[in-house]
């Protein structure tokens, strides 16, 4: 008789964890873009938090304050098992997954290892890449174009003894690494697009356009956030609002 009790209360603690975990609000695991770091979303974290959600925001091995790290053998599949860890090691579930510019590749790959975690992924102007792509593929700006010195790519806005948190540079690996997707269930994940578009600007002059109009062609709802490429910190207010409604639907 005890232990048909003790089996009884198992199940419904299980029963009342898995209610429990369905009405809390998602959590938010933020992945950012190439030469950033997780400082970079900080306000978008507080914002997030103050509505009642928990927030992940990885920093990239050879990033932010990995940046000690870096090194010539980084590469997309570091940084996409980066992401997979937190996951696996923080046993995240009911996850909306975003990722900005660069990370666009990485939640993609994510996406690909873990879909049955993720509740809702948002690319916020980011890459959204078909199998064996690499960014200098889908790059309208040519990462060749910049220095690339021991291994990591410097754009003119990357300078040296810049006191942190600052851009830093980022691995050049990454960008020629062409992205693995083997798992049709990640596009059963519900996926919203953000394209960022300043002021007086036209979609169509946008450089992620290319990117947002893949989006539309596979039937992903895609906003229009009215900001530069980094909304994170020219408009963290307008960014959350865009992403609780986007939680919410």
């Amino acid at each position: 008789m005890c232990f048909i009790k003790q089996s009884i209360f198992i199940l419904s603690l299980t029963a009342l964890q898995l209610l429990t975990a369905q009405n809390s609000p998602p959590i938010y695991v933020i992945v950012h873009g190439a030469w950033g770091g997780s400082w970079a979303f900080k306000e978008v974290d507080r914002l997030l938090t103050a509505t009642g959600n928990k927030v992940y925001r990885p920093s990239l091995t050879g990033q932010g304050e990995r940046v000690h790290l870096a090194n010539k053998s980084i590469g997309l599949e570091t940084h996409i098992r980066d992401v997979v860890n937190t996951l696996l090691f923080e046993e995240l579930e009911n996850i909306i997954l975003v990722g900005h510019s660069y990370g666009g590749m990485v939640v993609t790959g994510v996406a690909d290892r873990l879909p049955g975690r993720i509740k809702k992924l948002v690319y916020l102007d980011a890459f959204v890449p078909e199998n064996n792509e690499n960014v200098n593929e889908i790059f309208v700006n040519d990462p060749k174009k910049y220095n690339i010195i021991d291994g990591g790519i410097i754009p003119n806005w990357v300078a040296k003894n810049q006191h942190p948190p600052s851009d830093v540079p980022h691995p050049y690996k990454t960008f020629t690494d062409p992205i693995l997707l083997k798992n049709p269930k990640r596009l059963e994940i519900f996926t919203h697009y953000i394209l960022t578009v300043q002021k007086d600007k036209k979609p169509e002059s946008d450089d992620f356009i290319f990117h947002a109009n893949r989006a539309k062609e596979k039937l992903w709802p895609v906003y229009i956030l009215e900001s530069d490429h980094n909304p994170q910190w020219s408009a963290p207010q307008a960014l959350v609002e865009l992403l609780k409604k986007i939680e919410k639907q």
